[in-house]
């Protein structure tokens, strides 16, 4: 039975977590001495891209209720194709729509997974738990699994196949469910799949200040984001809140400025690579849990940083 696997998009294009998931699914495959088989929704890039990762079937299912995002209608669909093993990206919509489909096929669910399988009859793999402060081996019992994969945490691996290509019609309702608000990122770069994130708090004190760190996210090629109190007084948007309550992330760099690190907050980021903490408190929290600390005024420390890293790269 082949390895199926979930490639999300933006607006058509795959997201770098689509070829993560599609890459964990190869290893999957490999070690089962199977093929794998990736099912998208509304794509409008090549099913090459998806070849070039692993994928040696290409399956677009189309409907009149896929149109828009729904995640009841997306389950829905992809159970009419998938069996086995399902490996979706743990992003926010696809980390919707897998309990969905879970339940529709009756099986076993392991979210948050960080690593390649030790074994895949029964499945069983190391998994994100208590909010992201711990990890765990969880074993999946019967044959069907639904696995989402923590994003940054496999990587994307070229494993180039030979593929083919299938259009599917599938008879799906989009109605018992409403999505009320989607709401996008307002940065240049997906949140959950940046790989650097330049973060703020309410050390900024006030939305005017916010032009030094997207300068310096730009800089650095990197996302913005902010903590909880931030979007909840509006200086930003929702979309950029990282927390408990908000996005999870792992990104290689995360640059916390003017954050107190609470321990809500530490859960979203807590599985970054590498985190640099500047703060005018030498007694914040967040310190230690640092990989690198700076204390003083973030007023001068990010403009000083920024025009040293643009005479690094000769801007």
């Amino acid at each position: 039975m082949s390895i199926f696997v979930y490639t999300e998009n933006i607006s058509g294009a795959y997201k770098k977590a689509a070829l993560e998931a599609v890459s964990y699914a190869k290893t999957v495959a490999d070690m089962s001495g199977t093929d794998v088989v990736a099912v998208s929704i509304n794509p409008t890039d090549a099913a090459d891209v998806l070849y070039k990762y692993g994928a040696s079937k290409v399956v677009t299912l189309k409907s009149d209720a896929l149109k828009s995002f729904n995640p009841k209608a997306y389950a829905e669909a992809l159970a009419t194709v998938v069996d086995g093993v399902v490996v979706f990206p743990h992003s926010t919509d696809a980390s919707s729509v897998a309990p969905m489909l879970a339940v529709i096929k009756n099986a076993s669910l392991l979210t948050n997974v960080v690593s390649a399988p030790v074994a895949v009859s029964p499945f069983e793999a190391k998994r994100k738990s208590f909010s992201g402060k711990a990890f765990m081996d969880a074993k999946a019992h019967g044959e069907n699994v639904v696995v989402t994969v923590s994003q940054n945490s496999f990587g994307v691996k070229e494993n180039p196949v030979a593929g083919s290509e299938e259009v599917k019609e599938v008879s799906v309702s989009a109605e018992g469910l409403t999505v009320v608000n989607q709401e996008k990122s307002s940065g240049k770069l997906d949140l959950k799949e940046a790989e650097v994130v330049v973060s703020a708090g309410r050390g900024m004190k006030g939305p005017e200040n916010w032009g030094m760190i997207e300068e310096l996210a730009n800089v650095l090629g990197a996302a913005t984001a902010c903590s909880k109190p931030v979007s909840d007084i509006g200086w930003r948007s929702h979309s950029e809140h990282v927390g408990q309550t908000g996005k999870a992330i792992a990104p290689n760099l995360y640059i916390a400025v003017g954050i107190s690190g609470a321990i809500q907050h530490l859960a979203g980021v807590n599985s970054s690579k590498t985190i640099v903490v500047i703060n005018n408190d030498a007694e914040a929290p967040f310190f230690k849990s640092a990989d690198y600390g700076v204390v003083g005024d973030a007023f001068q420390i990010i403009p000083a940083l920024t025009e040293k890293i643009k005479a690094l790269k000769g801007h």
